[in-house]
């Protein structure tokens, strides 16, 4: 999958384009042999290039206005009804109105599929041949409609990952504030009122240094925990520890996280494998893998210093029954090879990921059934009725693994064998009616193979199609169509099946994104209860027990103590706060640095200028800002320069985002949701969202009190 924004749009756009063009092929050939006369052929194929370039016009930018509909219903007309081109020419704008919004555009689209049959019945009598060509008409008006609007999501959905991402940062921010808040905040609380009583005794000094002791210990378990959703900070310190004692580390990682509450164990176990193999002091090389297969992540920590089976006692026996209750399991042997392994295993919870809308993937394959039943329907109106039963059951068959390249096969090669034999064994049976068959074939080899390898195969069938029309019989105009119609049908099946992949994959890679993003939050949240919430804990035991131990002898001096231990319990309480925050001080330096890196990802050179810090307060409300602003940077694929300026002021902090992928020639669409939410975000504050475009540039200013 593409990691840019850009690269992803691009690619549907292209796909778009060669559906589009492939079609204007058929077209252009077919002109000059329908046409009336010299004249009429030039003007046919110069109405058909002006259609597709209308046509492309609109998958690609939409319609500015109007009047390009209108011109192309009028070019539709002319062409079918003077020129005489194909009825088929009323499927593009059938498509048009279709991805048209309002009432009446759609019923403008059924009104064109609509005509086309009594029109083709004009020409060739109301008969299959007029069927056909209606059929023609809808299963192109679909095309165009279906592939345009996974265009779209592909662009949509790869720039809303990074907005998707800041969303579940912040939701994870919001689950860390209360699990924290629940219990320790409570036992802070507790601490910094009996570290304050005016009258201590050696009873409550007791009590106290065991809450204390207990205080602590829950801040050091609560970031043990969060830092056991990932394994990554324990392989860094595996490598890091391995390389100290002069060991190479092999390091393979190829499993999903967060891991969930059994995590924690899975780290204590590399933790303990990785410190005896650096205690043991033989080992030369030590790998760690991890997999993950049927829910269940596995750890290998394998090494080649021991050589006997004697192994003593450990703290990974202990682990192995911890990892027992929990549903896993811990082993190890010494191996033929005589590397030692330790093996650990077990069961994985995901943490919650909002859900995810699969209504692009419906969309796709829902396109994908018509396009082929329609494909299906026009050559089983050619074939005679005694060969009709055997017909459908094999097209029945062909649909079902044509379908299945949505999602692809593990094993391409069977699944291309299969659908060959479906498509030439029947051939010298089932004649000409059956070549139709021949473009789907087309399309899965170029889904399942490298396109160096895939046209030039396509370019074989098409071979074989012309030739086959050839041994059957069939003029040389009609054989030119069969071997065109290969093609054109690959291409359709192919973009079909391609974007609605590119969709899933970008979905799925949105998911990653935002299961990192929580997950990082979760680490970070780790990172300050060790460091800060850890290190007051710490010094609040410390003068307790100098406390305790002066209070005999020394009561004044206890009490000063006492008071630095309430102090210290209370600035605990304070990290606590701040640990939980959902705008952290630093926050807006993060949000900045995370900008450049996703822009810089999508090829767009970044301009930052950073006045400084900004209150967490306006943090909150201008980090939205910021990752909408890359967001529709992002959407533009033309984009080549973001600029991001932060000024804080005394009175008011100004944020401005710039960015040059507007098309200058396109009229500006409505305003989106999230613009209209972050106005309403910042008028509730005082402050104001304005944007402003200028050619190619648009620029969104946010300030705020």
């Amino acid at each position: 999958m593409r990691s840019s924004v850009g690269g992803a749009a691009a690619s549907a756009r292209v796909t778009v384009v060669l559906v589009l063009l492939s079609f204007c092929a058929v077209y252009v050939l077919a002109a000059p042999s329908r046409a009336p006369g010299p004249w009429g052929a030039g003007l046919a194929i110069a109405s058909v290039f002006a259609l597709f370039a209308l046509q492309l016009r609109h998958a690609l930018y939409r319609w500015p206005g109007p009047v390009p509909l209108a011109l192309q219903m009028a070019l539709t007309l002319t062409a079918v009804l003077w020129l005489d081109v194909s009825v088929g020419l009323f499927g593009l704008l059938l498509g048009s109105l279709l991805l048209t919004e309002g009432r009446a555009a759609k019923a403008g689209a059924l009104l064109a599929a609509s005509v086309a049959f009594p029109v083709a019945a004009l020409r060739t009598g109301f008969g299959a041949a007029a069927l056909d060509s209606a059929i023609t008409a809808s299963v192109i008006g679909l095309v165009v409609y279906g592939l345009t609007r996974l265009a779209d999501q592909v662009a949509a959905v790869a720039a809303a990952r990074l907005t998707a991402a800041g969303n579940a940062a912040a939701e994870e921010r919001l689950r860390i504030a209360e699990e924290l808040r629940g219990g320790l905040d409570a036992g802070l609380a507790a601490l910094a009122r009996e570290a304050a009583r005016p009258d201590p005794t050696a009873a409550s000094l007791g009590a106290l240094l065991a809450d204390a002791r207990a205080a602590l210990t829950a801040v050091r378990t609560t970031a043990a925990e969060f830092r056991g959703l990932s394994l990554a900070p324990e392989v860094s310190a595996a490598r890091t520890l391995l390389a100290a004692a002069g060991i190479e580390a092999r390091v393979a990682v190829d499993h999903t996280e967060p891991l969930g509450a059994t995590g924690a164990l899975l780290a204590a176990a590399l933790r303990e494998a990785v410190t005896r193999v650096v205690a043991e002091g033989t080992a030369r090389v030590c790998a760690i893998e991890t997999g993950q297969r049927d829910g269940r992540v596995v750890l290998r920590v394998g090494d080649d210093g021991v050589h006997t089976a004697e192994r003593p006692a450990s703290a990974l026996d202990a682990l192995a029954e911890r990892l027992g209750k929990a549903g896993g399991a811990l082993t190890s042997e010494l191996g033929p090879d005589g590397r030692f392994t330790v093996e650990a295993s077990a069961p994985v919870t995901e943490g919650a990921l909002p859900p995810v809308d699969r209504a692009s993937a419906r969309l796709s394959v829902a396109l994908l059934a018509t396009v082929v039943v329609g494909f299906c329907v026009k050559g089983l109106l050619q074939t005679p009725l005694s060969s009709l039963p055997y017909a459908v059951v094999l097209l029945g068959a062909i649909c079902v693994v044509q379908l299945g390249w949505t999602r692809g096969y593990r094993r391409t090669a069977p699944a291309l064998l299969l659908q060959g034999a479906l498509t030439f064994l029947p051939l010298p049976w089932l004649g000409v009616p059956w070549t139709g068959t021949a473009g789907f074939f087309a399309g899965s080899l170029l889904i399942a193979l490298p396109a160096a390898v895939a046209w030039p195969l396509t370019a074989l069938v098409m071979a074989v199609v012309a030739g086959a029309a050839v041994l059957l019989g069939q003029p040389p105009p009609v054989v030119v169509n069969l071997a065109v119609s290969v093609l054109v049908t690959g291409v359709v099946v192919r973009g079909l099946v391609l974007l609605a992949r590119q969709v899933r994959e970008l979905r799925a890679a949105g998911e990653g994104m935002a299961r990192a993003a929580a997950l990082q939050e979760r680490l970070r949240a780790a990172r300050d209860l060790h460091d800060l919430l850890g290190h007051n804990l710490a010094a609040v035991l410390l003068k307790c027990e100098v406390a305790a131990r002066l209070l005999a002898a020394d009561p004044g001096r206890a009490r000063a103590e006492l008071d630095d231990a309430a102090r210290l319990a209370e600035h605990a309480r304070a990290d606590l706060r701040g640990t939980a925050d959902a705008a952290p001080a630093s926050a807006m330096a993060e949000e900045l640095a995370s900008a450049r890196s996703v822009l810089e990802s999508a090829g767009i050179a970044v301009r930052i200028r950073d006045g400084g810090p900004v209150p967490g307060a306006a943090t909150a409300v201008l980090g939205p800002v910021l990752r909408e602003a890359v967001t529709n940077a992002l959407k533009h694929g033309a984009a080549g320069r973001c600029e991001i300026t932060l000024t804080p002021g005394p009175r008011r902090v100004r944020l401005e985002v710039s960015s040059d992928g507007l098309d200058p020639a396109a009229r500006p669409g409505p305003p989106g949701a999230g613009l209209g939410n972050l106005a309403t975000r910042l008028a509730a504050r005082g402050g104001a969202l304005t944007v402003t475009r200028d050619g190619r540039w648009f620029r969104l200013t946010a300030e705020l009190p």
